[in-house]
């Protein structure tokens, strides 16, 4: 099955188009998962089991992985997440050529495990740096598009001598690459007008939008540009998974607190975002 045919079932079933950010920061996990062989997989394994009702999908962004136990974590977390019947998209931002891209795109592979149902990809470097990803009919790629943070404007806006600013050409550029039909973008939720104007130039691509929780989003025209035939995703990390990061909830033996303020959130995301659906 395709990724996105997947992922429109998953929408469907648990009624929700919410992506839960998997970003287990070391420094502000709670008391209850310290003392765990894996404490980042602990920690996911909990926010799973709180969340997995509203969640669309899972995205862990490899940065917070990035060493033995943290793939290690990340394997089990996948596995877990299939487990509950919930796709797993990679937020890696990949983009190399050649071996080294092919390499990087062994992620997507389950012949050592677990893999990624999708993954995030940095255009930068052209096609070819995204081929082997893209050969992935079964997988989906998401191609950044047009990002929110204050740097984003440094590239992202100049004019081209086509007239279209260089975020509007990768647009156009994804809309090319998706000959298999497994392309999707990212494009921050903090600039509305602007996510209206991405979703005129390519109407059939699915949206990943980040950005509605702790970056303050505009979760009504996440909803209403991001989604594609009613597929797409909306992320919020540090907005669920630290909502019970207050002392007493961090401290609790038990995690319960910590744990079901996460669930609660999502919860609410998945409520706030419905409005608009």
């Amino acid at each position: 099955m395709h990724f996105f045919d997947r992922l429109a079932d998953r929408i469907a079933a648990a009624d929700s188009v919410v992506s839960v950010g998997l970003d287990p920061d070391p420094d502000r996990l709670p008391d209850s998962v310290l003392d765990a062989d894996l404490p980042r997989w602990q920690f996911n394994r909990r926010i799973i089991d709180a969340t997995h009702d509203h969640a669309a999908c899972y995205k862990p962004n490899a940065a917070f992985y990035e060493d033995p136990d943290g793939w290690r974590a990340l394997q089990e977390t996948i596995a877990y997440a299939h487990g509950k019947d919930v796709p797993v998209l990679l937020d890696a931002k990949r983009g190399d050529i050649g071996n080294t891209a092919r390499q990087y795109a062994q992620i997507l592979d389950d012949e050592e495990g677990p893999a990624a149902d999708a993954i995030t990809v940095n255009p930068f470097l052209g096609r070819d740096s995204l081929e082997p990803f893209l050969q992935r009919a079964d997988k989906g790629v998401f191609v950044l598009g047009r990002t929110s943070n204050p740097g984003g404007e440094d590239l992202q806006d100049l004019e081209l001598a086509s007239g279209e600013k260089l975020y509007e050409r990768v647009v156009h550029l994804a809309d090319l690459w998706n000959g298999n039909g497994n392309v999707g973008l990212v494009v921050g939720a903090t600039n509305p007008d602007e996510l209206e104007d991405i979703r005129e130039l390519v109407p059939d691509i699915p949206f990943l939008v980040p950005g509605v929780g702790a970056q303050g989003g505009d979760a009504e025209a996440a909803v209403e540009h991001g989604l594609a035939d009613g597929v797409g995703l909306v992320n919020s990390s540090r907005g669920i998974i630290f909502a019970g990061e207050d002392a007493d909830a961090r401290r609790d033996d038990s995690g319960d607190a910590f744990f079901k303020a996460a669930g609660q959130s999502a919860k609410q995301l998945k409520q706030r975002l419905n409005q608009f659906r």
